[in-house]
């Protein structure tokens, strides 16, 4: 981003991008929510949020993050309750999406994750940028997030992952390499992850025409 301080502390509309995204998940079928901080982070203190938050040490990596606030949440829930895991740079997404995810995966075995069908052609690279092959796009998906499991499936899907010195991507993968098979829930496009300064223009737009509508 190009940027002095972490993208998530960015404002969009006077707040914060994590306080945006924090407030997405303000429902009363979320329980509780815990927020992975690094130990050095100076700018959390400083936001405002309207509902109480717990807090973990962020990691390395998103999975050791994710580890570490699947243990803060193991003092206060039961192993088979539900855990949505969403990116703090995600401040679009949209709570009837939240809402659809965690309905659909109610009865589920495993869980599963929005995600967003691609329409787009996909071409294959090699190290110069070159097309070595055109995959075929039928049935495949951008993963998003919230990303929903059961919170002893996935705190023992991750520790197996990072006792072989591997690392995961996002939780779906750790899920799937214990032989599971995530649900993909379709999900709306404007979910988008700030990555580069012109998202910051996208969800801008996003937000306000959200306002708009409600």
């Amino acid at each position: 981003m190009a940027n002095d301080c972490p993208k998530q502390y960015l404002t969009i509309q006077g707040k914060t991008i994590l306080q945006h995204t924090l407030e997405c998940f303000n429902l009363p079928s979320i329980a509780g929510i815990v927020v992975c901080i690094a130990s050095h982070d100076s700018y959390w203190e400083k936001i405002t949020l309207p509902m109480p938050v717990m807090l973990a040490d962020g990691g390395k990596e998103r999975c050791h993050s994710v580890l570490n606030g699947l243990q803060v949440l193991q003092q206060y829930a039961q192993p088979n309750d539900w855990v949505l895991v969403h990116d703090a740079a995600r401040p679009c997404v949209r709570r009837i999406d939240i809402e659809k995810l965690i309905t659909q995966l109610s009865g589920h075995l495993v869980g599963g994750l929005l995600a967003l069908p691609v329409r787009d052609t996909m071409k294959r690279s090699n190290a110069n940028s070159e097309v070595v092959a055109t995959i075929e796009r039928e049935r495949l998906w951008h993963a998003l997030t919230p990303q929903m499991f059961r919170l002893e499936l996935l705190f023992n899907a991750l520790q197996a992952i990072l006792n072989k010195d591997e690392l995961v991507t996002d939780e779906a993968q750790a899920i799937e390499k214990q032989g599971l098979k995530p649900l993909l829930v379709a999900g709306h496009a404007d979910n988008i992850k700030i990555t580069y300064p012109q998202d910051l223009i996208l969800a801008e737009l996003y937000l306000r025409e959200r306002e708009i509508e409600n």
